[in-house]
């Protein structure tokens, strides 16, 4: 392909990229609203892990596809899947409406989310891709300013065009995705390689009952109980699943949805296993710190979006510049290490935060996670495709992404459960604050307070001490308008609550960064995965040419045989795992 076909195939990979990751952080600060609308803000976490469950259990499925049917036509499919499901999330009547349509915007999410970067891993070789890919997740950084700043303003409009504003957070996706339609459809073409195989559909059958009870369970622990009767069968049935989908990929072989045989390259495993962390850490904290500066700190959407600018700027910052680093050396082993030290740090400050905490220690804890995250994303991603072979470029593709997908999923699941288990606890804990005990009993003795109606639905809860431990569970709004004097025993008690899952967090990060001191990172190839797959191609033409001839003989075609991968231009070769 020339430079200027990689362009144009890489502009509509941004705006398809762009399309996906705006969809989940212009959420992030519009939940809050939704939720209330709707009159479920215990429900939001359903909306969220609904969107993250079906787009991951569909990740590895397309990456699977494209490497049997061709990348443009899934690609187009996972696109116009995700805007039918963005129509049907701005009819949604009630939160279990949303959830369910959410779900079938991750339906088409899944195919966003890991074909860009596998297409990448086609048409680019691992070096260039390390600077491509800068940018790429400088995308994902824009995105990230302008979804919360959309979600916050178009949240805080009662009204457009006849239609509530929080609706629009789910409409203006569809313009953004018919251009990238259009990019897709007229510039990507890549050469395709059909080979009949088979199609692994008790694989995608197993993987669905294995992982959507555990995810279950991690969402609905704390009401069911973590031993209750619907826990222990979500065990059950979770642990037959992911054994059987073990059998059956063994089994499949090469055909398999996630071939078992990538899993003994340690440089795939390892950035696999640290890609799980990574997503549980970066899920954990966006979706968390939103509702911490919304209700902790008193801000509206809007102003939470702009408050998220220091993690998106950390991540923007430390992407590009990670990539021009790889892109120039073909090393990239400390970054992970580095990227997990600074993301433990920032969690580190967010595990020591009041409520009554100055802002710009949020601030800084949510730079230092964006400087760990935009280290990681790249690096591991690049890492993973770097161990594989041409063949194996999509389904290794979307195994990183599906993996990483998983563990962000979980860890929206388990922050959410940990959060509200803990919030009945930590409010009746919060009202036995001597100093909070103090300013509350002057405040109910004041009469401008007693008479001020924006204090009617907070005294109407401290009349009641038995709803105090849920009142926080459908709707919060009423502490935007509350005295400062009463809301503070629910800000204190909101901010006890998230501490658990922060220190959650910081203990995976930890456990990854042990990990990560043994990350072995054979150095980059340089051809891409298309180049390397048509040399072969060649290659084994001529063999099979050379076979036929009269009179000629060709020793049969062994592992041992076939050159290693990475010696082409002088390049140093891999580990014999990849």
């Amino acid at each position: 392909m020339t430079r200027r076909q990689i362009t144009l195939v890489l502009v509509g990979l941004m705006i398809a990229m762009f399309l996906s990751s705006i969809s989940q952080t212009v959420v992030g600060t519009s939940m809050r609203t939704i939720a209330d609308d709707l009159g479920g803000l215990d429900l939001q976490v359903w909306v969220v892990t609904a969107f993250l469950i079906v787009s991951t259990i569909t990740t590895p499925i397309y990456g699977k596809l494209s490497d049997i049917f061709g990348r443009r036509p899934l690609f187009l499919i996972a696109i116009v899947l995700f805007l039918v499901g963005s129509i049907a999330c701005s009819f949604a009547q009630d939160m279990v409406q949303l959830a369910a349509f959410r779900a079938l915007q991750g339906l088409g999410a899944g195919g966003l989310m890991s074909l860009p970067l596998t297409i990448m891993g086609d048409v680019l070789s691992p070096r260039e891709r390390a600077k491509y890919q800068g940018y790429f997740l400088a995308v994902f950084g824009v995105s990230s300013i302008l979804g919360p700043l959309i979600g916050g303003v178009l949240a805080g409009t009662e009204q457009i065009l006849w239609l509530e504003g929080w609706r629009w957070v789910f409409l203006f996706n569809l313009p953004i995705g018919i251009a990238a339609v259009w990019m897709v459809f007229t510039y990507l073409h890549l050469p395709a390689h059909h080979e009949r195989v088979k199609i692994d559909w008790w694989g995608a059958a197993l993987l669905v009952v294995g992982v959507v009870p555990l995810l279950l369970v991690a969402e609905q622990g704390r009401e069911w109980g973590w031993a209750s009767t619907g826990a222990l069968l979500c065990y059950i049935v979770g642990a037959i699943g992911i054994a059987l989908f073990i059998v059956v990929e063994r089994r499949m072989g090469d055909a398999a949805l996630i071939p078992l045989h990538l899993f003994r390259s340690s440089t795939f495993s390892m950035a696999t296993l640290l890609g799980v962390f990574t997503g549980f850490g970066m899920f954990a904290a966006m979706m968390l710190i939103p509702f911490v500066l919304q209700i902790v700190h008193g801000m509206n959407p809007t102003e939470a979006g702009f408050a998220t600018l220091p993690m998106i700027l950390g991540l923007m910052i430390a992407s590009i510049g990670s990539g021009q680093i790889i892109g120039r050396t073909g090393r990239y082993r400390l970054f992970p290490v580095i990227g997990l030290a600074v993301m433990a740090i920032g969690y580190g400050v967010l595990v020591t935060l009041h409520h009554d905490s100055p802002l710009w220690m949020l601030l800084l804890a949510q730079l230092f996670i964006g400087l760990g995250l935009g280290q990681l994303m790249q690096t591991l991603t690049i890492a993973s495709q770097n161990a594989v072979q041409p063949k194996d470029m999509g389904v290794a593709t979307s195994a990183s992404t599906f993996f990483r997908q998983l563990g962000g999923t979980t860890g929206v699941a388990v922050a959410f459960s940990l959060l509200y288990a803990r919030l009945p606890q930590t409010l009746e804990d919060a009202f036995t604050r001597p100093d909070l005990q103090a300013d509350l009993a002057a405040a109910t003795q004041d009469p401008q307070v007693l008479t001020d109606p924006g204090n009617a639905r907070i005294l109407d809860v401290l009349q009641h001490p038995e709803q105090i431990g849920g009142a926080l569970n459908e709707d919060s709004s009423f502490l935007n308008t509350a005295d400062p004097r009463l809301a503070a025993p629910f800000l204190d008690g909101f901010n006890s609550a998230t501490i658990t899952p922060f220190w959650v967090g910081l203990a995976v990060v930890l456990v990854a960064l042990v990990l990560a001191l043994f990350f072995k990172a054979p150095p980059l190839r340089q051809k891409s995965a298309m180049e390397e797959a048509m040399e072969e191609r060649a290659r084994q033409a001529q063999l099979e040419a050379d076979a036929s001839a009269p009179g000629s003989y060709a020793p049969p075609v062994t592992t041992s045989s076939i050159p290693v991968v990475g010696r082409a231009h002088g390049g140093e070769a891999p580990d014999r795992d990849s």
